[in-house]
C-alpha cells in the first residue's frame, strides 16, 4: 500500500497558551512535589513544556480512539493506530510560569515503511515554542501510525534490552505505574486516548493486555529523575526514544549513568526498564557546563 502525502509537508498550525500556575501546581502534585513551591515568575522545569499547548479538539472532532480526528492539521494517514515514539528537543531559554507563549507546529516529514507488524507511517512534527517572540524550546516529535491489531493479540515486544554489556548505572529509582497518576497526567495534558483509561478498549480494540502507560509520562518521569541527578546544571538538549510499551501495574526502573564530558557540554544517558529487563525508553541528555552561557 502506498501513501503519498507530500502536500501535507510544511503545513503549519499556531497554538497560544499561558504557562498557567494552576496547571504547574497540579503537575507538581502529580509527581509528589510541593505545589506551593511554584510561583508566577519562576522558571518552568524545562521538560514540563510538553504539558502545555494541548490540541483542544471539540467533542464532535474526536475519533473513536479518543484522539482528535485526522485530516485537519495532522495528515489523514489511513492506518488506525497512532503512537508517540520519541522526540528531540533543544532548550534555548526558560519558559516562565504565568507568561503567555505560543507554539508554531509544522509537518516536517512523512515516511512510509514496512515492518514486522505490517505497514507503518512515520510522522515528524517540528514544534517551536516562542516566548516574547523568541524561540524558547524547539522539539521534533516523532509519531508512528500502524495497522490494526487482532483483538487479544500480544503487543509486539522490543528486541532491545540492556543486556550483559550495559554499563553499570550510577543511579536508579523504582516505581509502579499507578492508575491515579496515569489518569492525572492524561487530564493535565488533555489526552483522551482510550488506551490509557479504558481497559476494555485497550484489550478488545488495540490488542493490549491492560491500560497502556502514557509514553510521554514515562519520559517525563525519566527526564525528571535524570535532572535531579545533575544538580544545578541546566538542561540544553535531549534525544528520547520509546521502544516498548508499559502497562498499568508494571514496576519500572528509572536508571542512568554519571554526568560525563561531551565536548563543551556534560552528557548523561538514562533509561526506563520494564518487566523482563526490557528497555521501554532511552534518553540522552546534555547539560551546560559551569560558566557556559545560559
Amino acid at each position: 500500500m502506498q501513501y503519498d502525502m507530500n502536500e501535507w509537508i510544511g503545513k503549519r498550525q499556531v497554538t497560544e497558551d499561558e504557562i498557567s500556575l494552576t496547571l504547574v501546581r497540579r503537575a507538581a502534585a502529580m509527581t509528589d512535589l510541593d505545589p506551593a513551591a511554584f510561583h508566577r515568575g519562576n522558571e518552568l522545569p524545562p521538560h514540563w513544556y510538553s504539558m502545555f499547548f494541548t490540541p483542544n479538539a471539540r467533542a464532535s472532532e474526536i475519533g473513536h480512539d479518543g484522539h482528535p480526528r485526522k485530516g485537519d492539521f495532522l495528515p489523514p494517514v489511513p492506518l488506525p493506530r497512532r503512537m508517540f515514539v520519541g522526540r528531540e528537543v533543544e532548550f534555548l531559554r526558560p519558559l516562565i510560569i504565568g507568561a503567555e507563549a505560543r507554539k508554531v507546529s509544522e509537518i516536517a516529514s512523512i515516511t512510509p515503511k514496512s515492518g514486522r507488524s505490517g505497514q507503518l507511517v512515520f510522522l515528524q512534527v517540528k514544534h517551536t515554542i516562542e516566548l516574547d517572540g523568541e524561540a524558547a524550546v524547539v522539539e521534533r516529535q516523532n509519531v508512528v501510525y500502524r495497522e490494526a491489531t487482532e483483538p487479544g493479540a500480544a503487543p509486539e515486544a522490543s528486541r532491545e534490552t540492556p543486556g550483559a554489556a550495559a554499563p553499570a548505572f550510577a543511579w536508579e529509582q523504582a516505581l509502579t505505574i499507578d492508575p491515579v497518576q496515569l489518569f492525572r497526567y492524561s487530564a493535565l495534558t488533555w489526552n483522551g486516548h482510550r488506551i490509557h483509561y479504558d481497559a476494555d478498549y485497550a484489550r478488545q480494540q488495540e490488542g493490549y493486555p491492560a491500560c497502556v502507560m502514557n509514553g510521554a509520562l514515562t519520559l517525563h518521569l525519566l527526564i525528571g529523575a535524570a535532572i535531579g541527578q545533575a544538580g544545578d546544571k541546566r538542561l540544553k538538549r535531549l534525544v528520547a526514544r520509546l521502544s516498548s510499551p508499559l502497562f498499568l501495574g508494571d514496576t519500572i526502573r528509572l536508571c542512568g549513568g554519571p554526568l560525563a564530558p561531551a565536548g563543551d557540554m556534560l552528557a548523561m544517558d538514562a533509561c526506563a526498564i520494564g518487566p523482563g529487563k526490557r528497555s521501554a525508553a532511552t534518553v540522552q541528555l546534555q547539560f551546560s557546563t559551569p560558566g557556559s552561557p545560559a
